[in-house]
């Protein structure tokens, strides 16, 4: 039997959606995964209950947008950063930057990142959120470190990198830990220094 096309969705129907996805985002912030059911996401949305899974097949399918939205934000960010380099260090630092961007860097939103972390070790579908993130790093890594290093130990360094950034986060959360961003960055840039041989930090640190 034949399916039938999808009916296009209308203006607004794209603006509920987006509200839904805001409010999701907001909740998410605050609450973490546990806190994100859908009565708070339409109370929050200022929009009658139930009217969620009109707009979307369930809560799950509201989680999947509102993180693919975080990655496109991220994902621009730092591909401005990465523009206004001028050579592959200032590359480095870009990335460095993007991924601890001033006005998300807070206990709550590291909190809430780290209980979607969690969840994904057990649950493939919130596995598969994450994995186009850890892709763009390792794309990003390797096109500025290829010139200068075989592409197992640009792997190897990449490896190290996504940790230290994960663990860096993951302490960010914790609730008896102070961690400013200033120090966050510190820690990337000193395994920066230490992960890469001399001689090719001083190639990076030079004008492209």
């Amino acid at each position: 039997m034949q399916q039938k096309p999808k009916r296009p969705r209308t203006r607004i129907e794209d603006i509920r959606r987006v509200e839904l996805i805001d409010a999701a985002h907001r909740i998410f912030l605050k609450e973490g995964l546990r806190g994100l059911t859908s009565t708070k996401i339409c109370s929050e949305a200022g929009l009658s209950q139930g009217i969620l899974t009109y707009y979307f097949k369930d809560k799950e399918e509201v989680l999947f947008e509102m993180v693919r939205m975080n990655n496109r934000v991220l994902a621009n960010e730092i591909v401005l950063n990465l523009r206004r380099a001028h050579s592959g260090w200032e590359r480095l630092m870009a990335l460095i930057d993007g991924n601890f961007p001033a006005q998300r860097f807070d206990k709550q939103a590291a909190s809430a990142w780290v209980s979607l972390y969690a969840e994904a070790s057990h649950n493939e579908r919130y596995a598969r959120l994450l994995r186009p993130y850890y892709r763009r790093l390792r794309s990003n890594v390797s096109s500025i470190l290829r010139p200068y290093l075989e592409q197992d130990k640009i792997d190897h360094f990449n490896l190290g990198f996504a940790a230290m950034i994960d663990g860096v986060w993951l302490r960010r959360g914790h609730a008896d830990i102070d961690l400013s961003l200033a120090q966050a960055k510190s820690v990337l840039i000193d395994y920066v220094e230490k992960a890469l041989p001399h001689e090719v930090i001083r190639r990076l640190s030079e004008p492209n």
